[in-house]
């Protein structure tokens, strides 16, 4: 079995057809779907996504593309949102957004770093252009307290291991599988396997060999095939393995709605 341990299901190309997604992604193995959410007009139908469907998990946030939005009745819905979720996220620093300053993409990220924190919750990061900024405001606002996960990780392997110094996890994305990657591929041979999960991202980043088509949850075996590849390993134990770590950080066993 295994976790999509980020994807969209609430994104219209998925949503739209969801019954035969999710069929799909169970033929594939993939049996539990961490959706998070990016936006306050996201964040009600994917709790309602996650009571009506078994095996879909929610997180809530604001990405740092809506930075700008950010305000204390904003964080007040989050945090009663996040009382019926495995994570705060999706949340972090880009860089490589124009229009939306750093001041208040780093104003927007503490406030959720610190409604995590304080609702004993891991969060769930996005970081593009901005990694020595991350760390340094992750370790102020004592983000180890609560862990988390570097989603779709596109940084180094040395980069990756300050970050799971903080309790962080690395989450490999379809870009592993790409041909001319050749971070992800490093990644994936040498960080720790009880730091590794798996995601899609859907309906963005889909994998060779469906680069360029919607992406979705079925196509995390790809993924998976690519990083047991490089690792030596069977495709069944890394499934073991970023199964256990998923449920683990998100607190999976005995989750309810």
């Amino acid at each position: 079995m295994y976790v999509d341990s980020h994807c969209h299901l609430d994104h219209p190309s998925l949503s739209t057809r969801l019954a035969e997604v999710l069929a799909s992604a169970r033929a594939a193995g993939v049996e539990r779907f961490v959706v998070p959410g990016v936006s306050p007009e996201k964040w009600d139908g994917i709790s309602r996504l996650a009571a009506g469907t078994p095996g879909v998990f929610p997180a809530f946030g604001l990405h740092p593309m809506l930075a700008a939005r950010y305000d204390e009745p904003l964080l007040e819905d989050l945090a009663r949102y996040a009382g019926k979720a495995v994570a705060i996220g999706e949340i972090g620093l880009d860089y490589h957004l124009s229009g939306v300053s750093r001041e208040v993409q780093v104003k927007a990220f503490r406030g959720q770093l610190r409604l995590a924190v304080r609702m004993g919750l891991p969060v769930i990061i996005h970081c593009r252009k901005a990694f020595h900024d991350l760390i340094g405001i992750l370790r102020e606002e004592r983000v180890r307290e609560v862990s988390g996960v570097m989603h779709a990780y596109s940084g180094s392997p040395e980069m990756a291991a300050i970050f799971m110094e903080e309790k962080l996890q690395i989450s490999l994305s379809g870009t592993v599988t790409y041909r001319n990657a050749v971070k992800g591929p490093l990644v994936a041979a040498r960080i720790p396997l009880d730091h590794l999960l798996l995601e899609t991202d859907s309906p963005d980043m889909a994998p060779e060999p469906h680069r360029g088509k919607v992406n979705e949850p079925a196509f995390l075996l790809e993924t998976a095939r690519a990083v047991a590849r490089v690792r030596g390993i069977s495709v069944e134990e890394l499934a073991r393995v970023t199964t256990a770590n998923a449920e683990r950080l998100f607190r999976m066993e005995g989750w309810m709605v």
